[in-house]
């Protein structure tokens, strides 16, 4: 149990809850899939409660909720213009759940959905293939327009056809990447300072002391951490929109 403690990777163990196992698949739901369930029901139910009064003068839950909304909505407007508002409840659901299960992971003993490749890699795909489904089915084959720029000699135009195919084939992992890699990165650095307050705490009075700086650095980084759930959860959302506006607009 003391290792487990100041283990900074133990954190993102998977275990078996419930072992299920149907046709030699193992289907068990683990700590992760409740905690997935957990961010579906904590976001579905503070947009419920926090605007079933709708009342004219907001309540402080309902004024968040409200610009919650007004957010995304101006983002995807903003992105790909108002015909993009169709896609209003994916990209909306898409950031309360990055931005709740961010927040979730930073209660202790909690655990972090996005800091596994799996499920942001999952979430990406989904963007992705919303793209390319959508844009064939409105465009056809205009679709590939995307990957050809306008005002490019044609010389070179092998070349940078290459270089869009490759680019947009990159999107879903660097999209995934760059959420799991901040969520990892934030909780074992966090891990790792606690873990020296709990080592130094038990050297007795000196090491009472030497704790106060990573204790400090623990506080600042949980403060940053808190910064980071919000942003990486906004950056999710923004590149989403910015894809899916090369659904609606394949045209440069």
């Amino acid at each position: 149990m003391a290792a487990d403690k100041v283990d900074p990777i133990h954190q993102f163990h998977i275990n078996k809850l419930i072992p299920i196992e149907i046709g030699g698949y193992d289907l068990s739901f683990t700590n992760s899939a409740l905690f997935m369930v957990a961010t579906v029901a904590v976001a579905s139910a503070f947009l419920y409660l926090s605007t079933s009064s709708r009342s004219l003068v907001p309540s402080r839950l309902q004024s968040i909720s409200e610009m919650a909304y007004e957010f995304v909505g101006n983002m995807l407007r903003d992105a790909a213009g108002t015909q993009g508002m169709k896609f209003f409840p994916l990209v909306f659901s898409l950031f309360m759940f990055v931005l709740v299960a961010n927040l979730l992971g930073l209660f202790p003993y909690f655990f972090t959905v996005t800091s596994h490749i799996i499920v942001t890699f999952g979430l990406a795909a989904l963007v992705i293939g919303t793209v390319v489904v959508y844009g064939f089915m409105k465009h056809g084959l205009g679709f590939l327009k995307l990957f050809v720029p306008h005002g490019v000699p044609v010389y070179l135009l092998p070349l940078v056809v290459l270089i869009e195919v490759i680019s947009f084939v990159s999107r879903p992992v660097s999209l995934s990447v760059r959420l799991f890699a901040n969520m990892l990165a934030g909780h074992i650095t966090l891990k790792v300072f606690s873990g020296f307050v709990v080592s130094l705490s038990a050297l007795g009075t000196l090491g009472i002391a030497g704790s106060v700086l990573p204790l400090a650095m623990a506080v600042a980084l949980t403060a940053l951490e808190l910064l980071v759930a919000f942003l990486q959860a906004y950056v999710f959302a923004v590149l989403t929109c910015m894809y899916l506006n090369d659904a609606l607009h394949p045209g440069h």
